[in-house]
């Protein structure tokens, strides 16, 4: 229990581990993440410790793309400081900026809560994995899924197949056991093949410059991502 104590540390620089630290911390905070799914700081770091392989590869797939490559340039970074809020509250309606600020609004959180990365030494692979983090409520907003149980077990099943990120997928795979009765049947029948459809055609939201569409039509960004939403009644379940 010693070792997770560095989880503790209230510093945004990077943690350094041996072998056995991160194999126990692995564990524990895998174990952890399964079984509180509120405990936002152990589920950062197990996506951080079981992400080396994988973002290796995120990072190519971004330098690889213009828009992904200019993003791993600028390093853009998502929080209350940066977006100006209450701008975005003032666009046209159905423009990607309204509909991000009455995303928030509705679900009643902020951009400002993801944690910052601990775990990962390379700075430009560290920030891919903070950019993930920090587009999650824009990938809600724009597959027009609500932050319940429902919306974020399909929005980590999008994840997980567009970024094979192993948090995403044990977040999408023991989150299914959570939902009610009902919600399984909706999740199974609608969502599950609704999202992996999407997941697979769309362009990978990794390398969207999200701040750059905010005056852009949000069906009109969607189409040309070639995104798909489910129907209103659909998504009117809550927990």
């Amino acid at each position: 229990m010693r070792i997770l104590t560095v989880l503790r540390k209230e510093t945004s620089s990077f943690i350094k581990t041996n072998l056995a630290q991160r194999t126990v911390l692995t564990v524990g905070s895998g174990l952890l993440s399964i079984f509180d799914p509120h405990r936002d700081d152990m589920i950062s770091a197990f996506g951080e410790l079981t992400s080396f392989g994988v973002l290796s590869d995120l990072q190519r797939k971004m330098l690889n793309d213009p828009e992904g490559a200019l993003i791993l340039k600028e390093k853009p970074v998502i929080n209350s400081t940066v977006l100006d809020l209450n701008k975005l509250a003032t666009f046209p309606e159905k423009t990607f900026g309204k509909e991000y600020v009455e995303f928030l609004r509705i679900n009643n959180i902020t951009p400002d809560t993801r944690k910052p990365v601990r775990f990962i030494e390379d700075e430009e692979q560290a920030y891919v994995m903070q950019r993930y983090r920090e587009i999650h409520d824009f990938t809600h907003c724009i597959l027009g899924l609500k932050t319940n149980m429902l919306g974020e077990v399909t929005v980590k099943i999008f994840e997980a197949i567009q970024l094979d990120l192993p948090m995403c997928w044990l977040a999408g795979i023991f989150g299914m056991l959570r939902l009610g009765p009902k919600h399984t049947q909706v999740y199974l029948d609608q969502n599950l093949p609704w999202i992996i459809q999407n997941a697979k055609q769309s362009k990978p939201l990794i390398n969207l410059y999200f701040e750059k569409y905010f005056e852009k039509n949000i069906d009109e960004l969607r189409a040309e991502l070639n995104l798909t939403i489910l129907s209103p009644k659909t998504n009117e379940f809550k927990d």
